[in-house]
């Protein structure tokens, strides 16, 4: 049974066409992902079937009676409630049973017996709600989802008020597995996720009863979780069924059979072509040349999906650093409290480390002591001669109402706008996304603008946090290659192993230094 069903659907943002009519079918129980690269439209997809955009066309139809549960980045968490409380939420509609309930047992004392008989079978009908959907295991609940997405080492009592954009994002996604819905759909879920947590979501997905729809760029958790793949491209949507390893045979296989079909067709166009030119003007073949164009007007023709252009990303190298890059003596990091042991680092020229461990013990903030930006509770930290640092941060809070050419022409005002355009296009964006604000570009193609801009300015020492958040397969791959190949010092925080394991020297375990409970 169909569950969500999506028919002809069209839509664009002016003159650039998004969707051109398609079709999609959410089946009950499947588990289904949805890909493409950066700025195909996968969001905007997710924002229309939950009706947060209307489309300039096409027909949405939902099953009735069926919870569809979103993770809504924008959701306004209440200043004043703790984590714990915004988590209960979720089991709101059982809290009004128990309500309910308390209310009928207040008006026994004022009824008839034969009265006080239907409200009493009413309450155990409520009862029962209450009993088998847990409800007195609420509690338990919430603390297993809290602990699996590692929301208890930020504590369950912190007003909601004070979290990062990362922490909130866990809320939020806590919050909609214990509502557990009949449809989930999840837009990257993954990012602020560390490897721990990323692993105990794979394990919930793939034991989900219900239908979900998942929107993702790590391959792996992806390829783990999903029995469907409808992959976006080049304006149209096709269901591949089985997870992402049987959809790569698939689709490379029917991008064979469309290139073979083309060829032959294209030689049979022009074989036609020839024959009308050559035969329309004799009287004794104009009928056959006739004949031949009729075949021709007739023809539906082939059409190769245009190829986007593949990012190529080469770091501008400065002159070689100092031997030292960063040591640190008795270095404490954190803000009111510590959030580190007594740290004594060394890294020198040419290292390559990856910082990683569990979300909110204090990676970012090393990362950011060791740059400088946030003074450290004691000891020292010492910085060798000639560092030209590029620095990559995981969140950007403020809209950009730039356009992409504006941003990298005001950055780098010596070059030309062909230089511009050419930059940005090298970071894998199109014409049409060049050409558009900032603030309505995907998360993808945000990164790559201000990838682009640290592409072309000179270092000798990269520093990444989360740098493969939004990032599609082909700009994550040639960041990794572009890394590989960078001959400077690189410090980087990456929660996706098959991401940094093939590019560090070194990778060194926060965990292991920091002053929080994990």
């Amino acid at each position: 049974m169909s569950v969500l069903t999506v028919t002809d659907l069209n839509h664009g943002f002016g003159d650039r066409t998004i969707f051109d009519n398609v079709s999609f079918r959410l089946l009950k129980g499947e588990h289904i992902a949805l890909i493409g690269a950066n700025g195909e439209g996968k969001s905007t997809f997710m924002n229309i079937i939950t009706g947060q955009l209307q489309p300039d066309d096409g027909k949405i139809e939902w099953s009735k009676h069926q919870r569809v549960g979103y993770l809504d980045q924008h959701t306004v968490l209440q200043k004043g409630m703790s984590i714990r409380d915004v988590l209960k939420t979720a089991f709101q509609y059982l809290f009004d049973v128990e309500t309910n309930i308390n209310t009928i047992y207040e008006k026994i004392s004022d009824v008839t017996p034969e009265e006080i008989e239907k409200l009493l079978e009413e309450v155990g009908t409520l009862q029962d709600i209450l009993t088998n959907n847990d409800f007195y295991m609420i509690d338990s609940k919430v603390e297993e989802v809290a602990l699996g997405l590692g929301l208890d080492g930020i504590g369950l009592e912190k007003d909601v008020h004070d979290l990062s954009g990362g922490q909130r994002t866990k809320v939020l996604l806590a919050k909609l597995l214990l509502e557990k819905p009949d449809i989930l759909l999840l837009d990257e879920p993954t990012n602020y996720l560390d490897e721990q947590h990323i692993e105990w979501l794979r394990r919930y997905l793939q034991e989900y009863d219900n239908a979900f729809l998942l929107i993702s760029h790590d391959i792996p958790f992806l390829n783990s979780v999903a029995n469907v793949i409808y992959h976006l491209e080049n304006q149209k949507l096709n269901r591949y069924v089985g997870d992402y390893n049987h959809f790569l045979i698939a689709y490379e296989a029917k991008k064979i059979q469309v290139e073979a079909a083309f060829k032959r067709q294209q030689s049979e166009i022009s074989s036609l072509k020839d024959f009308v030119a050559r035969n329309k003007a004799r009287a004794s073949t104009s009928s056959l040349a006739m004949s031949r164009q009729k075949k021709l007007d007739k023809m539906d023709v082939i059409e190769i999906a245009q190829e986007r252009p593949k990012p190529d990303f080469n770091f501008k190298e400065a002159r070689t650093s100092g031997k030292l890059i960063v040591e640190t003596k008795e270095f404490v990091i954190g803000y009111d409290e510590p959030l580190s042991k007594p740290l004594n680092l060394y890294i020198e020229r040419g290292q390559k480390v990856a910082l990683v461990g569990a979300n909110g013990i204090g990676k970012t903030t090393l990362l950011r002591s060791m740059l400088g930006e946030i003074r450290s509770l004691a000891g020292s930290l010492e910085r060798g001669e000639h560092q030209y640092i590029g620095y990559f941060e995981q969140e950007v809070k403020t809209e950009n109402q730039n356009t992409c050419i504006e941003e990298i022409s005001n950055t780098f005002p010596q070059l030309s706008q062909g230089q511009v355009r050419a930059a940005l296009a090298r970071c894998g964006l199109t014409r049409k996304h060049i050409e558009s604000k900032i603030s309505v570009l995907s998360g993808g193609e945000q990164a790559k603008v201000r990838l682009c801009k640290l592409l072309n300015q000179e270092s000798n020492i990269l520093v990444f946090d989360e740098p493969t958040n939004h990032l599609d397969k082909d700009a994550k791959a040639e960041l990794k290659r572009a890394l590989k190949s960078y001959k400077g010092s690189v410090v980087l925080i990456s929660h996706e192993p098959d991401f940094y394991q093939d590019v560090v020297t070194d990778i060194w375990d926060v965990e292991s230094w920091t002053t929080k409970a994990i």
